[in-house]
């Protein structure tokens, strides 16, 4: 079999930018989902197939074509620790059973709290959270699977990211839209501390340049972001600026994040996430953009391309 598909596990923002990037380089792409629905976000020119991927005979059977694997997918956060782990290693499955490439979607949490100390790659996974373990136990057996040679691995570590179609991440619909009807922009935690934001579509491009070069295999890298990193109220200014209203934020604290966890199951898992809101947060992202010669989408130019998709969803509303 001709193997030139490549497919992407997972059609939320990340799946969405891994996709647009792929199309870019006009390369075959399929999508995989439980529902097998797209929310219009997905073009006609792409396939997407329903299915359970933490079937790891589903996941064989849905990359028998596969060139490169993008696993973009991930449970409820309030279900990290419970099923994360199952369904990376389900997924995973299906790469290696095919020789596809495996590139994976990751976050910084596997690093612990540094206590301000900007992260880079070479940092041991010191994670003391519980969402953090399960991120360090799982990036461990993907670059173990790559050693024992069952698989080509690399992964794409990302900060809290923003950009068109985020929805639930810290700067998501409880910021954008705020700002954009003239309310108040929440974000998590200090506004004064400076915290790296990526931008989703350097997420997907990452993903992207690392399932083309042979030399990223074996390897984690952090995604291109701009520098340098701004505090959360520098970076709500910018919104705002976009916006042409009058700023408005507050930071919601460690103390209302206990609160609303009361409800909300997300905002109970952030809780002990929250020294990465607390204390300066820097991604260093400079091996990546040195080695591939890539760079970062401008904070200005993200913001504005957010802002612009919010009015249009806003307006769609």
């Amino acid at each position: 079999m001709n193997n030139q598909t490549h497919i992407i596990f997972g059609t939320g923002p990340l799946g969405l930018a891994v996709m647009r990037a792929l199309l870019k380089r006009n390369l075959p792409v399929r999508m995989v989902n439980r529902s097998g629905s797209h929310n219009g976000e997905v073009p006609p020119e792409v396939e997407i197939v329903p299915g359970d991927a933490y079937n790891p005979d589903f996941t064989r059977t849905v990359t028998k074509d596969a060139a490169v694997v993008y696993q973009c997918a991930q449970p409820p956060y309030h279900e990290w620790v419970e099923k994360f782990p199952s369904l990376q290693a389900a997924i995973l499955e299906g790469a290696a059973v095919n020789g596809a490439k495996l590139i994976v979607g990751e976050n910084t949490y596997m690093y612990g709290d540094t206590n301000g100390t900007p992260l880079t790659e070479d940092l041991p996974n010191k994670a003391h959270t519980r969402k953090g373990q399960a991120r360090a136990e799982m990036t461990e057996a993907l670059f173990a699977a790559h050693h024992a040679g069952k698989v080509q691995v690399a992964t794409a570590r990302g900060s809290d990211f923003y950009g068109p179609g985020v929805l639930g991440s810290v700067v998501g619909e409880r910021v954008f839209a705020p700002a954009l009807q003239g309310k108040t922009a929440q974000f998590t935690g200090k506004l004064d501390v400076p915290h790296t934001f990526t931008f989703i579509d350097d997420f997907g491009e990452t993903m992207a340049v690392l399932g083309e070069r042979e030399g990223a295999m074996g390897q984690a890298w952090h995604v291109p972001n701009d520098q340098p990193t701004i505090t959360q109220h520098e970076f709500g200014n910018l919104i705002f600026k976009e916006t042409g209203l009058a700023p408005k934020m507050s930071g919601m604290g460690g103390l209302m994040m206990r609160l609303g966890g009361l409800f909300i199951p997300a905002a109970r898992e952030t809780v002990e996430m929250m020294y990465e809101f607390e204390k300066p947060f820097v991604v260093d992202s400079s091996r990546f953009e040195q080695v591939f010669q890539v760079k970062p989408t401008p904070l200005q130019e993200g913001i504005r391309r957010t802002v612009d998709w919010y009015r249009q969803h806003l307006e769609q509303a």
